[in-house]
């Protein structure tokens, strides 16, 4: 980096040297687990107790993916987070066409109410609290996941987790998408409607930021883009008649760990700040737990190297260590070999370690929000703020959230933004050790864990199976009940349930709303 002026990845210019010149309006840092929460959401934070330490895992077939759990549970993991193959996030049976080469590539493969059952057998399910990225298909894995702890005797409010349901995050950067966003709208506040009936303890969206950083956002527009998403879902849900503060409390947001360690710790302050200004000016919650927001934290992805992957390691470790000092409520470390091929055992087990350490050696836990008062932290996270309101008002000015996704602005903001961090890492402006810069002969990478070939037959067998031992009529009835609703103007999740627990595979139920709702495509 030149030793002219230096700016974060959004822009904000930094000065060499920060003072008591810069004045600290204390009004706006506040008491932790008090209005603005910009020192954090609960007033005890991590004297209470750490983090939840959620490794995300999910690989292969149901029973792969269930003794990885049990090992992070034994290795002290205290959350457990599932990761989906492309088939089952796009709705479609693992014996589809459209499912070929993709079975358990990215995730585990589920189609069945069975394959759930193998997934979460013998793991306390009321005991840890689940996480599912899943998001068009969020509410058949949801109720799939209340079927199976029912018949294992557990009542739905002892449930805890959270779904990530983010539709308009997959139009605007990720593109697991099935139907239009208007009527995916819909199918994301029936989830909130079901579960503040049916699993009060769940979080019904992880309003995800994740994605739209690692498609090549900044700081300033990661945080616009997702606030502006979490208002638009509010907004939908009040429009349908649900009150916002029987809602509110349950909603979560999902942040990208990033490299510049001062912006992302001013970025999760700034992020409390604004969420309980929109939630009590703008939208008008009277309850303070509709203001306060909570969130999950994973470490970039996109950041991880190919070349001299052990440097993950330390590249990890710093974006962790910038979530938890701006106050996250849960993280996941990435594995060092995640940019080579699927997490091997060791790796996930060395994430969850890191973590372990910030939080029982480094000392991070002992005060609450340490680096508050900070001339410098304290000025980024006002300059963050600003940038960020400047973009939520070109969000607003489309329309809102939706019509801006359907106008296509903020994936054109994005675009923009990768393409001149790839500029600049072109240029060596950017350094990214091992890749532009401290390179050496190094030999052939090892590849982490990969996918058995066998692993697609056998599940395109099971799912066959499952259909021949069902009985056909219960589910071509559930089925039709669900496209009677789906066309009218009831809550979706209940007939989905109950198509699921009759034997309907995912796929089939994608294909019911399908009918209805259509499809997307750019």
């Amino acid at each position: 980096m030149s030793s002219g002026i230096r700016r974060t990845s959004s822009g904000i210019e930094i000065d060499a040297v920060y003072g008591p010149e810069r004045r600290i309006d204390q009004s706006r840092i506040g008491e932790p687990g008090h209005y603005p929460f910009t020192r954090g959401p609960y007033p005890s934070m991590y004297r209470g107790r750490p983090w939840t330490m959620r490794q995300y895992a999910g690989f292969g077939t149901a029973a792969d993916t269930n003794q990885r759990f049990k090992a992070l549970l034994e290795a002290g993991q205290t959350g457990l987070s599932v990761a989906f193959d492309l088939p089952t996030q796009m709705g479609y049976d693992s014996d589809h066409p459209m499912a070929s080469g993709e079975v358990g590539k990215v995730g585990v493969a589920i189609d069945t109410i069975d394959d759930l059952r193998i997934l979460f057998r013998e793991l306390p399910l009321d005991q840890v609290s689940t996480s599912m990225t899943i998001n068009s298909t969020a509410a058949i894995l949801l109720v799939g996941y209340q079927l199976v702890a029912q018949e294992r005797g557990i009542a739905p409010a002892l449930l805890r987790g959270t779904i990530q349901n983010d539709l308009l995050k997959e139009y605007i950067a990720r593109g697991t998408y099935i139907f239009p966003p208007r009527p995916s709208m819909r199918v994301v506040t029936d989830l909130f409607a079901y579960c503040a009936a049916e699993l009060p303890a769940w979080n019904t969206i992880s309003i995800s930021g994740y994605h739209i950083r690692e498609a090549g956002s900044t700081a300033a527009q990661e945080l616009a883009f997702t606030l502006s998403n979490g208002l638009a879902y509010v907004e939908a849900a009040v429009a349908s008649g649900l009150d916002v503060d029987d809602f509110a409390p349950r909603l979560s947001f999902f942040w990208n760990g990033h490299n510049d360690f001062f912006e992302e710790v001013a970025k999760y302050r700034a992020a409390r700040r604004i969420w309980a200004s929109l939630m009590r000016d703008r939208v008008g919650a009277k309850s303070e737990d509709s203001w306060r927001m909570r969130f999950h934290t994973q470490t970039a992805g996109s950041t991880l190297t190919a070349q001299q992957p052990l440097n993950n390691v330390v590249r990890t470790t710093v974006q962790a260590l910038a979530a938890v000092l701006g106050g996250t409520q849960s993280l996941h470390t990435n594995a060092f070999d995640e940019a080579l091929g699927l997490p091997t055992e060791e790796s996930a087990t060395v994430a969850l370690r890191t973590q372990q350490i910030l939080a029982s050696e480094s000392g991070v836990t002992n005060t609450v929000d340490p680096l508050a008062g900070s001339y410098f932290v304290e000025t980024l996270t006002d300059d963050l703020e600003s940038a960020t309101w400047e973009i939520i008002g070109q969000i607003d000015a489309a329309g809102g959230a939706l019509a801006a996704v359907e106008q296509g602005i903020q994936k054109r903001q994005i675009e923009q933004s990768a393409y001149e961090a790839s500029l600049r890492l072109e240029s060596g402006e950017d350094v990214v050790v091992g890749v532009n810069a401290y390179m050496v002969d190094e030999p052939a990478p090892l590849v982490g864990g990969t996918v058995d070939p066998q692993l697609e037959k056998d599940q395109v067998a099971a799912v066959r199976r499952h259909r021949s031992a069902r009985s056909d009529r219960a589910v071509t009835d559930r089925l039709a009940e669900l496209v009677s609703v789906a066309a009218g103007t009831g809550n979706v999740v209940p007939p989905i349930r109950a198509a699921f627990g009759a034997g309907a595979t995912l796929g089939e139920i994608s294909d019911a709303l399908r009918s209805v709702f259509g499809t997307y495509s750019e």
